[in-house]
């Protein structure tokens, strides 16, 4: 789902009745109007490596938005840690943004809310037509079948970052390119002195995003074909054990980040404290935090066996920010209009190249700036390789529930607690009987 930052959603499910928050925006009467036509409200997800790097990146973006259209956009960088909270309060209170960025993920879930404008042809119209957009990108805006619920923003996909001199040191020629390769050099690095690969334990959707590989590599899917949660199937459960034992018995995570749910394994690699990191579009942030880009590696996330490809070489999901309109919104046109510049090919080369993503603008891809080996991993990946997680109303409710089981086995293995077949079976059947009713 996001750029750089993906991090713990609370437990919260689109039933709940959340209490109303005082944003600015739309009203409650839910049609949408153009009655406050000079502002809009502004929620942007936060993508940098800071709140404070994100407002330096789109203010001057967003004043120029003002400049050519005469709307002023009051700007909100939402943490990832409240941005699903935010969202849902406001959908139940009808007091939220005008617009604003969803993690790709979240799209058929807020679909189902009924809060978000739907882009049906008359809508992409607006902003050039839904033919502007990499399919892989339009895959992960809404259910199937349906006009999607948002229009794609940033793209991402994992990779795996490596220090060069840890690597260099440890005599390792080039990144593994399979999970047994990942193992053994980390014997290699931890006679070294440091850790091997970073981890966000208690981050909720990192969780996510990793176990949903794993689940690709081993042949299964978290839901059946028809959208019913499936978290109990065997193969599930081995690809989640084979996830958590990269600390619980490979010892190539270390046990404190089990705890980590904010950034801290990149911060971690950005120090050199460690030699590997698992993270999306990560070069911006580590370069902001101090390390050189000529420090750092990028290679493909390891598969299985092999090299990623489809099927079970599957090695990333499909990442990516969207960006929508509550229909609610006091300046429809306006709404639509920002949309339409923050997707215009001009601002696409200048946000992604800002955020190390990849324009999900298939002409703003051409720029000589995604041209460079680092973009070609992740374009390569995004082309190749990766697999958008399931589009479903339920998919916000798996990412709290599943992510919990696996926050809680890091936790026991990191307790030192033995993390079993049985074990991790036992945490999926709870999660899975804590998903709504289809």
């Amino acid at each position: 789902m996001r750029r750089i930052r993906a991090a713990a959603v609370g437990a919260v499910t689109l039933s709940l009745a959340l209490a109303a928050t005082a944003c600015g925006g739309g009203s409650s009467a839910g049609g949408g109007s153009n009655d406050s036509p000079k502002t809009l409200t502004y929620w942007a997800s936060n993508q940098g490596a800071s709140v404070a790097v994100d407002k330096q990146v789109l203010q001057p973006e967003l004043d120029k938005f003002e400049k050519q259209t005469g709307i002023k956009v009051k700007l909100e960088v939402v943490p990832w840690s409240d941005l699903l909270n935010r969202i849902l309060t406001a959908t139940t209170s009808g007091q939220g943004p005008d617009v604003l960025n969803i993690g790709n993920t979240w799209s058929a879930s807020l679909q189902a809310t009924g809060a978000l404008l739907p882009w049906d042809e008359k809508n992409f119209a607006e902003i050039g037509g839904r033919d502007r957009f990499a399919g892989t990108a339009l895959g992960s805006t809404g259910a199937q079948g349906k006009d999607p619920a948002a229009v794609p923003l940033y793209s991402m996909a994992y990779a795996l970052y490596y220090n060069k001199k840890i690597f260099a040191d440890a005599g390792i020629a080039k990144p593994p390119a399979t999970w047994d390769e990942l193992v053994a050099d980390g014997k290699k690095i931890r006679a070294e002195g440091k850790s091997v690969l970073g981890a966000e334990g208690a981050n909720l959707s990192e969780n996510i995003h990793h176990v949903f590989v794993f689940a690709k590599q081993h042949g299964a899917d978290f839901f059946t074909a028809d959208g019913k949660p499936d978290f109990t199937n065997p193969k599930v459960v081995e690809a989640v054990k084979r996830y958590v034992d990269l600390m619980a018995k490979d010892k190539v995570i270390p046990p404190g980040d089990a705890e980590y749910a904010q950034n801290q394994s990149v911060s971690d690699f950005a120090k050199g404290k460690q030699a590997m990191l698992l993270w999306q579009s990560a070069a911006a942030n580590l370069k902001s935090q101090g390390m050189s880009e000529d420090d750092f590696g990028i290679a493909p996330v390891p598969v299985v066996s092999g090299k990623p490809g489809t099927g079970t070489q599957v090695n990333s999901a499909v990442m990516g920010i969207n960006i929508a309109v509550f229909k609610n919104t006091d300046n429809l046109d306006g709404a639509r209009k920002f949309v339409k510049f923050m997707t215009s090919d001009a601002e696409q080369k200048i946000l992604n190249t800002a955020y190390s993503s990849i324009p999900p603008v298939t002409a703003a891809q051409e720029d000589p700036a995604f041209g460079t080996p680092a973009t070609a991993v992740l374009k390569d990946t995004l082309a190749t390789s990766a697999a958008a997680l399931p589009q479903v109303p339920s998919e916000s409710q798996f990412e709290t529930t599943v992510g919990t089981a696996v926050k809680e086995l890091f936790a026991d293995a990191a307790a030192g607690r033995a993390v079993t077949t049985d074990s991790v079976k036992a945490k999926l059947e709870k999660a899975q009987q804590q998903m709504p009713a289809a």
